[in-house]
């Protein structure tokens, strides 16, 4: 009888998502609520993982011919949404957009409700995209060395901002932090879009948000951008220095934004939607409207993607228990 439902669920998935994978008809009658997508985004609206998660949404819904929701579940860390894909049916229609975060999160909550390598299947790596440490300009803060000389000089008393504890932008913010080897007071918000607006205000002093959300502000002489957390320069802030090129070997962190379904869903279904977001994340306009946010088009294939998720598990697992991150 186990054998015969085994059968069951996944001749029932691939039905329903060779449906969803058909080319859009001339004439396509509506689909109903039971029939759409549904991409879950752990964190809120606004937030660089939701920025490009509606950018690949749009062509995502043209591709399979189907309404495609984005479906902004912000709370702990990540974890909420991520919790929710994994417990939902594997037939294509629930999936998931999750940062880098989504590795460290193994790591920080013990009880989690999900296993982050066994109950999702890495679809696609969609973007990779720089932080970057940006100061109001009321601070007066021209460079990276300004920010570490005053920080150093009042030990614990300046303050930096996180989309919240274990965060990507968190995460990066401590690599930064050790390698400069300075005290300061961390500030965890509940998203990116809030804390951004605290750093225009003055009520923090820093933050290493991702660049999607903060290129307006940056654009407005609202925020001053004094590096970018990766490796290398961003096209979109060709002037602005890595906090490498800034002095402080080890403290670039690479920030991406990747698709997952649900870990039960069929390897041939999990190929489909790997196909379809690959020729999405080539088409001009979308490279072109993500090299306007920054960030750089995932190139790696499925394997390659899934095999960087089980990698960082263990390298961000080191990072944290060195930086000392806790759950509050």
């Amino acid at each position: 009888m186990l054998n015969r439902r085994t059968l069951l669920l996944a001749a029932a998935s691939a039905g329903a998502f060779a449906t969803a994978m058909a080319p859009i008809a001339s004439q396509a009658q509506p689909t109903t609520a039971a029939e759409n997508v549904t991409i879950v985004v752990p964190f809120t609206a606004g937030s660089g993982t939701d920025v490009i998660a509606r950018l690949i949404a749009d062509h995502l819904a043209k591709a399979l011919g189907r309404t495609v929701i984005v479906d902004n579940r912000a709370g702990a860390g990540g974890t909420l949404g991520a919790a929710q894909v994994a417990a939902a049916a594997p037939d294509g229609l629930t999936l998931l957009v999750h940062s880098a975060g989504h590795v460290a999160n193994a790591a920080l909550y013990p009880k989690l409700k999900y296993d982050t390598l066994k109950d999702f299947a890495p679809v696609a790596l969609l973007a990779t995209l720089p932080n970057v440490l940006v100061v109001s300009p009321n601070s007066k803060l021209a460079t990276v060395a300004d920010l570490v000389k005053q920080a150093q000089a009042q030990p614990g008393k300046m303050s930096y901002a996180s989309a919240g504890n274990g965060s990507a932008t968190h995460i990066n913010a401590e690599k930064f932090r050790i390698a400069a080897k300075l005290q300061a007071m961390h500030v965890p918000y509940r998203g990116t879009p809030p804390a951004l607006m605290d750093v225009v205000g003055g009520q923090v002093d820093w933050f290493f948000a991702p660049l999607v959300s903060a290129m307006p502000l940056i654009q407005d002489g609202k925020l001053v951008p004094l590096a970018v957390g990766s490796a290398n320069r961003s096209p979109a802030l060709p002037k602005v220095p890595t906090t490498l090129e800034a002095g402080y070997p080890g403290s670039d962190y690479a920030f991406w934004v990747g698709l997952f379904a649900p870990a039960r869903t069929p390897p041939e279904l999990v190929g489909k939607l790997s196909a379809a977001t690959a020729r999405i994340l080539q088409m001009p306009e979308v490279v072109a409207a993500m090299g306007k946010l920054g960030a750089e088009p995932g190139t790696l294939t499925q394997p390659q993607f899934a095999e960087q998720v089980a990698q960082e598990l263990k390298t961000t697992a080191a990072l944290i228990k060195q930086a000392g991150i806790r759950i509050d």
